[in-house]
């Protein structure tokens, strides 16, 4: 029988109230500057001391995984209700379209979904689980005759996040924008639309590669 030995203490009140500031600071600098904003920036913001988000948040990846609990739960949620449809083609497009409103307005979110930062146990599950939510939702989608037959998961992870990067600055000029940028993109992915592909897809290591290379700015030089 558990005697409750093995949880945490719960936190004296001001220090429950610093961590709340904190996340409430890192959300806002996270949805204006991306997940690379400073650390300082959001003690500052917090009014707090750079010692106390350290002792709160020893890593970057802590912070993000406190600051987006709810939003990854929701990617779960929202990916669960996919998998269950009967008409494959249209869970697959709610359930992008569904993503895409929750990227619309965080810089943050859309480092979060398109780039391959370090993951906290939150948004591990949750990536694991997406890429098996679209590879599923393609498979049924094209035995049911709706999507082109050479398309991949990978294929259409790579296309959502470079459209995905468009969003929040497409969003602030023209808000709903990005609508019809990834009607574009499922309007390819019909079956009625197919023509040959010039190249290969990426594996699931490359697509990886590529994400982390998009995260950091940092192009890998070409070999070969």
């Amino acid at each position: 029988m558990s005697t409750g030995a093995d949880k945490p203490p719960p936190l004296r009140r001001d220090a429950q109230r610093n961590r709340e500031l904190l996340i409430a600071a890192a959300r806002e600098l996270f949805a204006e500057q991306g997940l690379e904003a400073p650390l300082d920036d959001i003690a500052r913001r917090a009014g707090v001391g750079n010692a106390t988000l350290y002792r709160r948040f020893p890593t970057r990846e802590d912070l993000i995984e406190a600051v987006f609990h709810d939003t990854l739960s929701t990617g779960l949620r929202l990916g669960e209700e996919a998998r269950r449809a009967d008409d494959a083609w249209a869970a697959l497009v709610g359930y992008m379209e569904s993503v895409f409103e929750g990227l619309a307005a965080d810089r943050g979110a859309i480092d979060l979904m398109t780039t391959a930062i370090p993951a906290g146990p939150t948004l591990a599950t949750l990536r694991e689980h997406n890429h098996e939510t679209v590879g599923l939702l393609v498979r049924r989608a094209q035995e049911q005759g709706a999507m082109r037959p050479d398309i991949v998961a990978e294929d259409l992870l790579f296309a959502l996040a470079a459209v995905g990067r468009c969003v929040p600055s497409s969003a602030s000029v023209a808000p709903g924008s990005w609508r019809r940028q990834l009607a574009l993109l499922f309007d390819g992915l019909r079956a009625e639309a197919a023509r040959p592909l010039p190249a290969p897809p990426l594996t699931f290591e490359q697509l990886g590669t590529v994400l982390a290379d998009l995260g950091s700015g940092r192009p890998r030089p070409q070999t070969g």
